[in-house]
């Protein structure tokens, strides 16, 4: 098969392998992390988690450091990226550590959120970073195969992750300190993973400034970059196709994963340890969909194209999803996440594809910054309306059937505009 000589070729490829390790370490350290707060957040027996509750955590989580992700853009086009995943590996290393001291000391939850938030910002440099490195050290023939692994093997590595965090929260007394301090050695280990690249390896070619740009001229930079990558971006009509419509189902998914969290710490359950351990699966879940689109999605766009996969990824969802989640029962809801997984992996394989290769190398940052942004305000906004739709324990048939729609509307949407351009 294609596939398997493609991944023959890319794991032959050390520098690739080490970009590869790079990012499994850092997600792997991603995915505890975040069950670190999502256990603290969610599933603490002292809080009373309401939709509201999930959507105002997300805002404060997700929508301050959006805003970092312009700057991210700009700077990872003038910085070498090689230096960024050393850097920032390690001041990720020594925020979680931060975290997991305010965790113990029993902290107002908006210094919580604060420390929280630190790790997230630093976040956003380090997974552009290695969306626009990837063309750097896997070169042009086999890229849909190597956005097929690169990003679905982070995401099954944090995954990965999660479940240990999840085995070391029951090994530790739930302990979500311990589990923190736990991320923090893996992100350790990432940086330095990163000393086995070579410094100017990854790029931009351009060198930055030995001082690098003040507070005003990085502002300056940002609002010019931004536009500028803005308007390479509306001039690749296709790149900015894919985005949109993963966008749209970027929303559908946040909505989906808000009702799945209060299914599980309501209706389920009797206990948030069960109702933790009921997310746990339909993370597996979710898991296999992302492993079986890494196997399915290089085949389904060589077929189709990057914008023929994702049509056919939202068609999907949109039958399945009302198919399978409106019977709110755990064993159809499991079904739905390996879906959800599936058609949301493969979409966006196919759209860092489209975006890798039809954006040049020197505006890959800022666009990838730009899809951070967009992926965050999406998931936010879908937990937003989330809470004002969902009752307490996430039974909501209006949700469920909006979201189809919303999938079949976009698939609908990215099939005209192929036949009107074709």
């Amino acid at each position: 098969m294609a596939v398997v000589r493609d991944l023959r070729v890319l794991l032959r490829l050390r520098d690739f392998r080490n970009l590869l390790a790079v990012r499994l370490l850092s997600q792997a350290a991603d995915g505890v992390y975040q069950v670190a707060l999502a256990t603290y957040v969610v599933f603490s027996p002292e809080k009373q988690t309401s939709p509201a509750a999930i959507a105002s955590a997300m805002a404060v989580l997700l929508l301050p450091y959006s805003a970092v992700g312009p700057f991210a853009g700009v700077l990872l086009d003038r910085w070498s990226r090689r230096q960024v995943f050393l850097y920032g590996n390690l001041l990720r290393a020594f925020l979680a550590c931060v975290t997991g001291m305010l965790i113990v000391s029993h902290v107002p939850d908006w210094l919580f959120y604060a420390s929280a938030l630190s790790v997230t910002a630093v976040n956003r440099f380090v997974l552009a970073g290695l969306s626009a490195s990837l063309p750097r050290v896997a070169g042009e023939g086999p890229l849909v195969t190597a956005n097929a692994l690169f990003p679905t093997a982070g995401t099954l590595a944090a995954v990965a992750g999660g479940g240990l965090a999840f085995l070391v929260r029951l090994l530790a007394s739930d302990s979500n300190a311990v589990v923190v301090l736990l991320g923090a050695g893996l992100y350790l280990c990432a940086a330095l993973a990163s000393l086995r690249l070579a410094v100017g390896l990854l790029g931009p070619d351009r060198s930055p400034g030995p001082s690098g740009p003040s507070a005003a001229e990085g502002v300056a930079l940002t609002v010019r970059g931004m536009a500028e990558g803005l308007r390479h971006l509306a001039a690749r009509r296709d790149a900015a196709r894919a985005l949109t419509a993963m966008t749209m189902m970027r929303f559908c998914y946040g909505a989906l994963f808000v009702t799945l969290l209060m299914l599980c710490r309501y209706s389920w359950s009797d206990t948030e340890a069960d109702g933790l351990a009921l997310l746990g699966v339909a993370v597996g879940a979710s898991g296999a969909g992302f492993f079986t689109a890494a196997v399915i999605t290089p085949w389904l766009v060589g077929r189709l194209g990057t914008l023929g996969s994702i049509t056919v990824c939202a068609a999907g969802a949109a039958v399945l999803v009302p198919v399978l989640g409106l019977f709110f029962a755990p064993g159809p809801m499991l079904a739905a996440a390996f879906v959800l997984g599936l058609a949301t992996q493969g979409a966006k394989i196919s759209t860092d594809t489209a975006v890798q290769s039809r954006v040049d190398d020197e505006y890959r940052g800022r666009v990838f910054a730009v899809y951070d942004v967009l992926f965050n305000v999406a998931f936010v906004g879908a937990a937003a309306v989330a809470a004002l739709v969902l009752p307490v324990d996430g039974q909501s048939a209006v949700l469920i059937l909006s979201v189809s729609v919303l999938y079949a509307a976009t698939a609908a949407l990215l099939a005209r505009q192929q036949r009107c351009f074709t």
